[in-house]
């Protein structure tokens, strides 16, 4: 197959798009506005690359909420399965960590990244950087700024893979929105995702615990019992609340806030143990002891956990043994706002499905095809993300070669 396509975004969607087109003989350049591509995706490898996670494929797809049924054609062509197969292709070796979460072995994202580079340039894939798309002129043509002034870009296809809204200084800024609004493309406006929360702490609080973890408990979004849990922890920040369990809860969290201006999230502080063991001893006789000894005698509760009750329950809920230990299993902790999108981990909303055809095509862009965070899903950590801009990138890739094809 002949012809040059354009990808406009150096992440991993845009990376698996080219490698897709360049496997079928199609010349593919990649422009990023960064002086150098790839770096969301090396800078969440810091902390130990999680791509992708070894549950069942089932329950993987669960993950992705009103559009696991948009997303799960893809992920049975590339989950996680496929991923750990690409690593390995690429000498990259993975490993499954005691959680799921599956690890290249050295647990580093630059290795990985620089044989999938190594592998595109054998390709012949050309990489542009410093490149940042402004949009298109008249006649469809690419128009891109560039150190030396502005540069047209003219492509038989087009892959947009320009990231979401969160850490923008890594280049993926939202700047896309309005260009795509004004060409009739339909976009969800972009929200935080995986993302922390403020909370009204008092100055004492915020003093003393900030930056303490909040480990092991169970959050709800709702007060009913029969909600479902999750379990994990959480770090107390100066303006609030961040980390894993919150992240895994930050959509419904923050939907809560935008609808009803309001959020709870339901701790309870000491899982796996009934509400009646605790009220049966709390109740035993505190003597002269404090009710911080008390909670660490009876219930072994103490630290941040113990000032939690106290933030968040009034005295007369602390007075009461059958109230308070109401309140460890099932404390509410009000959220004022969530964090800005530049401090989120991802974002949710983005371009409509309805905006795009079978292939990932622009319904208003003919030869225009997009893929990854800038569609409109979102998904926790975990893995998830990765995966899911990978396999989305791959479909994006095989609609312009089915596109040029004439398939379809």
């Amino acid at each position: 197959m002949s012809g040059r396509v354009a990808v406009v975004g150096g992440g991993p969607a845009g990376l698996m798009a080219a490698e897709v087109m360049a496997a079928v003989g199609l010349g593919v350049d990649v422009y990023d506005g960064m002086p150098s591509v790839g770096r969301k995706f090396l800078m969440a490898g810091k902390g130990g690359m999680n791509i992708t996670h070894a549950e069942p494929l089932a329950d993987f797809k669960t993950r992705y909420g009103r559009r696991q049924n948009v997303l799960a054609p893809q992920l049975d062509r590339f989950g996680p399965a496929q991923v750990r197969d690409w690593m390995q292709g690429l000498g990259v070796d993975s490993f499954v960590g005691t959680s799921g979460r599956v690890f290249p072995t050295e647990m580093k994202a630059a290795p990985l990244l620089r044989a999938w580079l190594h592998r595109l340039r054998q390709q012949g894939v050309r990489f542009h950087v410093r490149h940042r798309w402004l949009g298109w002129h008249d006649d469809g043509a690419l128009r891109l700024a560039t150190p030396s002034g502005e540069l047209t870009v003219r492509a038989s296809a087009v892959v947009l893979a320009l990231g979401g809204g969160s850490w923008a200084k890594l280049g993926s800024d939202g700047s896309w929105v309005p260009v795509l609004a004004a060409a009739g493309v339909a976009v969800a406006p972009l929200q935080p995702a995986n993302c922390g929360f403020d909370v009204d702490w008092s100055p004492v609080f915020r003093e003393r615990f900030a930056g303490a973890p909040v480990k092991p408990v169970t959050g709800r979004v709702t007060a009913c019992c029969g909600e479902p849990e999750k379990q994990g922890e959480f770090n107390i920040t100066e303006t609030g609340i961040e980390g894993g369990l919150i992240y895994a809860l930050s959509a419904p969290l923050r939907d809560a806030l935008a609808s009803r201006g309001e959020a709870t999230l339901w701790l309870d502080l000491v899982p796996g143990r009934s509400e009646a063991r605790l009220a049966s001893e709390l109740a035993q006789p505190r003597g002269r002891d404090s009710l911080a000894n008390h909670l660490r005698r009876r219930v072994s509760l103490t630290g941040v956990k113990a000032a939690l009750l106290r933030e968040c329950c009034p005295p007369a809920t602390l007075a009461e043994s059958r109230l308070l230990a109401a309140a460890i299993k099932a404390l509410p902790l009000r959220l004022k706002a969530a964090r800005p999108i530049e401090e989120a981990i991802s974002s949710a909303g983005g371009i409509r499905y309805e905006a795009l055809d079978s292939r990932g095509m622009l319904q208003a862009r003919p030869g225009v095809f997009a893929a990854g965070e800038m569609l409109d899903w979102e998904a926790p950590t975990g893995g998830y993300l990765l995966t899911a801009c990978l396999a989305s990138g791959r479909q994006a890739g095989q609609g312009v070669v089915d596109w040029l094809a004439g398939a379809g």
